[in-house]
């Protein structure tokens, strides 16, 4: 029985599954969206977001934790400073799924863009 088991296993084991996610995680707040399978997509929310959360809080445990999952100090210092701002008062929905036309050339996957409901490019360039 799966109790307690939510979540897609994508064909890996779970540190593998981990690995990805946190690879993943980390190129969302890179670079502000991503192109992956749509899959792939609605279980990297459920990473992102927590992560947007914990940023919004803004104290040290919170960078601790955000911590543990990015392992980098920039990426972290990152979303603190940089992506968790330009979501002060929004209550939640902090990304956005776009589904692609087109399906992956090689096996036809659903492909689907993950991004950030406000980029933080966008933002600078209108101050």
């Amino acid at each position: 029985m799966r109790h307690s088991n939510s979540g897609k296993k994508l064909g890996r084991t779970p540190s593998h599954r981990k690995a990805l996610f946190r690879n993943m995680a980390s190129a969302m707040i890179t670079y502000g969206k991503i192109r992956t399978t749509e899959v792939k997509a609605k279980e990297l929310r459920r990473v992102v977001e927590p992560l947007i959360t914990l940023a919004l809080r803004n104290d040290l445990h919170s960078r601790r934790l955000a911590y543990e999952t990015l392992n980098d100090h920039k990426l972290v210092q990152r979303l603190f400073d940089v992506v968790a701002p330009l979501f002060a008062g929004v209550p939640g929905g902090y990304t956005r799924i776009t589904k692609m036309a087109l399906p992956r050339k090689g096996d036809c996957a659903p492909m689907a863009i993950l991004e950030f409901t406000r980029q933080p490019e966008a933002a600078a360039e209108k101050n």
